[in-house]
C-alpha cells in the first residue's frame, strides 16, 4: 500500500515539475515571480478485495461451438458469393423493387389504353296534355317509351390529344297526336378530337409519368446492382478473413507444438542436469502463451464462420449452420496495376452509381420540361363530327288533330269555291292538307336498320370546330413549380460532382492500397524467412550449448509473429484486389456474375454442393535436443 502511494506521489510530483518547466518561459517573458512548487498529494487508496483472484479451472474444450467438428466442409468463394446473392434479404427487396418499377411502367402506359363504355338505357314517361298540339289520343296524356344503348371508345394520344368515338341507337314509342312516326328510331355516330396546341402539346402528365416510371426502373436496377456489389465485397472480405483465421490457427498451433517440444526437451535436459530448472519454467510459460493464442485464434474462426454463415444462409434450419467451413479457393492472382485515368474511366463506364445519377438527371430534365410547359397558355383545338340516322313507321296524317282541323277548313273552303265556280267557273279548289305538307321521304320509313343505313349514308351530318384559349392570371403555381424543378436539376449537378470526386478518391486509394499491400507482402515474407533462419541458428546454438532457452523461445515467438504479419499482409492484398474490382465496376465480371439475374432466386433455395474435406493431419511437433556436456 505504501509502495502504491509512493509511486503516485512521485508521479504527481513529476507531472507538476513538467508543468512548471513548460510554463517557465511564459512566466519569464512576463517577468512575474515563479510560484513555489507544492507537491501533489493523492488521497488514500483503500484496499479492495485483497483476496480476489480468478478461479483456477481445467482447460476448456477447444472445439468450436455450434458446429460439427468433422468432417470439414470445403467452401469456394464463388459458391459463397452465389449463396449470399440468392439469400440476401436486402438484395431480394432490391430485386422486388425492380419488378415493382417494371409494373409501374406498365401502369403509366395504361394512360394510353382505349376505354370502352356501353350504356343500355330504358325510360317510360307519362306527360300531361298541355295544349292541343301536345296531347295524346282524345286529348289524354302522352305516353312515351324509350329504349336504346350507347357504346363509346375513348382515350388519349401520345401527342396529348383526347379522342372519342361513340355510337348510339334509340327506339321511341309515343302516342303523341302530332308525331309523324310511331315508333321511330334515332341513331348517331359521333367523332371528336381535342388537341392541345400550347400547354400540353410537348409534354403532359401522362407522358411525364411514363418517363419518370422508366427512369425509376433504371434507378431501381442500379440500386440492386449497388446492393449486389456491396454484398460481393462483404462476402469476399469475410471469406479472406476466414482464410487468414484458419491459417492463423495453424500458425499458433505450430508455435504451440514447438513450445511444447522445447518444454519436453528442457525437462529431459534438466533431469540430466544440463539445464537449470528455470529453463523448464520459461518453456512452460511460452507454452501457456501459445495456448492462449490458439484459443484466441479459434474464437476468431468461430466468429468469422458465424459471420459468413449469416451472409450466405437465410434459413435457421439450414444444415450448413452446423458445418465447419474451410475455404478452398485458390489465392487470387495479382492484377496488373491500372493507371489512375484508366481506372476512373472504367468506374464511370461501369459503376451503378454513375448510371443511377444519369437516371436522376433524366428525371430532373423531365420534371423541368413539364414545369416549363405549364408556363404556356392553354390553346386547344376541338373538332367534332356527328352523323345522325332516322327512320320510323309513318302515322296516318288524318289522326293528327292539327291536320283534321285544317282538312275540315279546306273542305269548307273548297265547297264555297265549287259553289262560286257554278256561276263563274275558273277558281281551282285547294289541295288536301296532305298535299299541302307534302309526302314523307321514303328512305325515312323503316326500322332500326333503316336508321343505321341513313347514318352510314351521312344524310344528316353535323360538323363542328372550336378553339379554346385560357391563361391563368399570375400563374404563380406554374412559376413556383418551374423554380422548384430548376433547383432540383441543380442538386443533381452537385451530386454528380460529388460522386465524381468520390470515385477519383476511391481510385487513388485503391491503386495505392494495392501497391502498398504488395510491398507489405514482400517485406513480411522476407522478415518471416529471416526469422525462420534465425530460429534455426538459435536452435543449433542451443543444441551446441552456446544459447539459452530464453533466446530459443524468443526466436520461436518472433517466427510466429512474422508468420502472422505475412498472413495479414496477404489478406490485405486479397482485400485490396477486391476493392480495386469494386472501384472499377468490374466486380461482377471478375466473379462471373450475371447481373441481370440478381435476386431472382428464392431465399430458401438449396445450398450449392460443398466439398467434404478429410480432417487435417497434425504435423509431428519438432523436437529440439541438446547435447549434454
Amino acid at each position: 500500500m505504501s509502495r502504491v502511494r509512493g509511486i503516485a506521489v512521485a508521479l504527481g510530483a513529476s507531472i507538476f515539475a513538467a508543468a512548471a518547466v513548460y510554463a517557465g518561459p511564459a512566466r519569464a517573458q512576463t517577468a512575474e515571480p515563479q510560484a513555489t512548487a507544492v507537491p501533489f498529494v493523492l488521497p488514500p487508496v483503500p484496499t479492495v478485495a485483497p483476496s480476489f483472484s480468478a478461479p483456477v479451472t481445467a482447460l476448456p474444450n477447444g472445439d468450436l461451438v455450434g458446429v460439427q467438428q468433422q468432417p470439414f466442409v470445403g467452401l469456394r468463394l464463388q459458391d459463397a458469393i452465389a449463396m449470399a446473392l440468392q439469400r440476401n434479404t436486402d438484395l431480394a427487396i432490391a430485386q422486388s423493387n425492380r419488378r415493382i418499377a417494371a409494373y409501374q411502367i406498365v401502369s403509366a402506359q395504361g394512360a394510353y389504353d382505349v376505354r370502352f363504355q356501353l350504356v343500355p338505357s330504358y325510360s317510360h314517361s307519362v306527360s300531361p296534355a298541355v295544349s292541343s298540339f301536345q296531347t295524346g289520343p282524345g286529348g289524354g296524356p302522352i305516353t312515351q317509351d324509350t329504349a336504346g344503348a350507347t357504346a363509346a371508345l375513348q382515350g388519349v394520344t401520345e401527342s396529348g390529344g383526347q379522342y372519342r368515338i361513340g355510337i348510339n341507337g334509340t327506339r321511341v314509342t309515343s302516342n303523341s297526336a302530332v308525331n309523324s312516326y310511331n315508333p321511330f328510331y334515332e341513331t348517331a355516330l359521333q367523332l371528336s378530337l381535342t388537341q392541345p396546341l400550347g400547354r400540353g402539346r410537348a409534354i403532359d402528365q401522362s407522358r411525364l409519368q411514363l418517363q419518370l416510371a422508366r427512369t425509376n426502373a433504371s434507378i431501381q436496377n442500379d440500386v440492386a446492382l449497388a446492393q449486389a456489389s456491396n454484398t460481393v465485397v462483404q462476402v469476399s472480405n469475410a471469406y479472406y478473413d476466414l482464410v487468414a483465421a484458419w491459417r492463423n490457427v495453424a500458425i499458433q498451433a505450430e508455435g504451440l507444438r514447438n513450445a511444447q517440444a522445447q518444454a519436453a526437451s528442457n525437462t529431459r535436459l534438466a533431469a540430466q542436469g544440463v539445464v537449470a530448472p528455470t529453463d523448464i519454467v520459461e518453456a512452460n510459460a511460452q507454452v501457456n502463451a501459445f495456448q492462449d493464442d490458439v484459443f484466441s485464434a479459434l474464437q476468431n474462426v468461430q466468429r468469422l464462420q458465424t459471420s459468413i454463415k449469416s451472409l450466405i444462409l437465410a434459413n435457421p434450419a439450414d444444415p450448413v449452420w452446423l458445418a465447419n467451413l474451410v475455404p478452398t479457393s485458390t489465392v487470387v492472382e495479382i492484377p496488373q496495376e491500372p493507371s489512375l485515368d484508366a481506372l476512373i474511366v472504367a468506374a464511370i463506364a461501369n459503376r451503378p452509381e454513375i448510371a443511377q445519377l444519369r437516371a436522376q438527371r433524366d428525371n430532373a430534365n423531365s420534371n423541368l420540361a413539364y414545369a416549363r410547359d405549364q408556363l404556356k397558355p392553354q390553346f386547344d383545338l376541338g373538332l367534332g363530327y356527328t352523323s345522325n340516322g332516322f327512320a320510323g313507321n309513318a302515322v296516318d296524317p288524318a289522326t293528327n288533330p292539327f291536320t283534321s282541323i285544317l282538312g275540315a277548313q279546306i273542305s269548307a273552303i273548297n265547297a264555297l269555291i265549287a259553289r262560286a265556280n257554278a256561276q263563274n267557273p275558273g277558281s281551282p279548289p285547294i289541295p288536301p292538307v296532305t298535299a299541302a305538307f307534302g309526302t314523307l321521304p321514303p328512305y325515312q320509313s323503316g326500322k332500326l336498320g333503316q336508321s343505321f343505313t341513313n347514318l352510314l349514308d351521312n344524310r344528316f351530318p353535323t360538323y363542328s370546330a372550336q378553339l379554346t384559349f385560357g391563361v391563368p392570371l399570375g400563374n404563380r403555381t406554374a412559376k413556383a413549380d418551374y423554380a422548384i424543378a430548376l433547383e432540383r436539376a441543380r442538386q443533381v449537378s452537385l451530386q454528380e460532382t460529388a460522386v465524381l470526386q468520390r470515385i477519383r478518391s476511391e481510385a487513388v486509394n485503391a491503386i495505392q492500397g494495392l501497391r502498398e499491400a504488395q510491398y507489405r507482402v514482400v517485406a513480411a515474407r522476407s522478415a518471416r524467412e529471416a526469422a525462420q533462419r534465425v530460429l534455426l541458428g538459435e536452435q543449433r546454438r542451443f543444441a551446441a550449448g552456446t544459447s539459452t532457452t530464453f533466446l530459443v523461445l524468443q526466436r520461436q515467438l518472433a517466427v510466429a509473429t512474422q508468420q502472422a504479419r505475412e498472413l495479414q499482409a496477404q489478406t490485405d492484398l486479397d482485400k485490396a484486389i477486391v476493392e480495386l474490382n469494386r472501384v472499377s465496376g468490374g466486380i461482377f465480371a471478375q466473379n462471373g456474375i450475371d447481373a441481370s439475374a440478381l435476386g431472382g432466386t428464392s431465399l430458401n433455395a438449396a445450398s450449392p454442393t460443398q466439398s467434404v474435406l478429410p480432417p487435417p493431419a497434425a504435423a509431428p511437433p519438432p523436437v529440439v535436443t541438446r547435447t549434454p556436456h
